[in-house]
């Protein structure tokens, strides 16, 4: 499946008080930074860096409604449905550095399934916000739960954390994984073992992240 794709620049967002405040803050970061926010390179950088942070959380400006967009449809399939290698872009909200990985999502159908692309963009909706890694795993686990009501839902997300590698403790080799079973998949370990094997089926043939 074609990765979903956007542009920065492509997006137009209202131009609002809020987005003032945005270019103001990050001429003020310059200036604090010891920088000149009126030399030629930077002259336009709060503007950017504004419209760039709002495209990062556009999260917080959507609706579930409008990501679904009515793709549910009705099925007999009971047995497990997996996206697999979603890749996300979140800030940190502690450090507001990126951190950066793969989503692997799986369902077992209660009658309904939801259009593949969703999935994606379900990621999407909750990682561009300000979030950690654990609570951005079970966020999409319960807002499957709750589009689907299916008999379980398994979310895998494995990430690297630029607060952990460019500063603090600066360490370049590690990531983070998370989980969260809802259902069957909390209930049964073959379900469980099943779903992993998926996602190091998936891990084995991508790049690392």
């Amino acid at each position: 499946m074609a990765a979903i794709t956007h542009s920065v620049e492509a997006l137009t967002f209202p131009r609002t008080r809020a987005t003032d405040a945005l270019e103001d803050a990050f001429a003020a970061i310059l200036e604090n930074v010891d920088e000149n926010p009126e030399r030629e390179g930077l002259m336009e950088t709060p503007k950017r860096a504004a419209k760039a942070m709002r495209f990062l959380t556009q999260g917080y400006s959507q609706s579930l409604d409008e990501i679904v967009n009515g793709a549910l449809f009705s099925s007999d399939n009971e047995d497990m449905v997996t996206v697999r290698n979603i890749e996300f872009y979140s800030l940190c909200e502690h450090h507001m550095l990126p951190f950066i990985g793969r989503c692997h999502i799986a369902y077992l159908p209660r009658g309904t399934v939801l259009g593949l692309s969703k999935l994606a963009r379900i990621v999407d909706f909750h990682a561009r916000r300000l979030q950690i890694q654990e609570n951005l795993t079970k966020q999409i686990a319960t807002t499957m739960d709750d589009i689907l009501a299916p008999q379980g839902v398994a979310v895998h997300m494995s990430a690297v954390h630029l607060c952990m590698m460019m500063r603090g403790v600066e360490k370049q080799s590690s990531d983070t994984t998370t989980t969260s079973f809802l259902g069957a998949f909390r209930e049964s370990s073959e379900l469980r073992m099943e779903f992993n094997q998926q996602v190091s089926s998936a891990a084995s043939g991508t790049a690392r992240f």
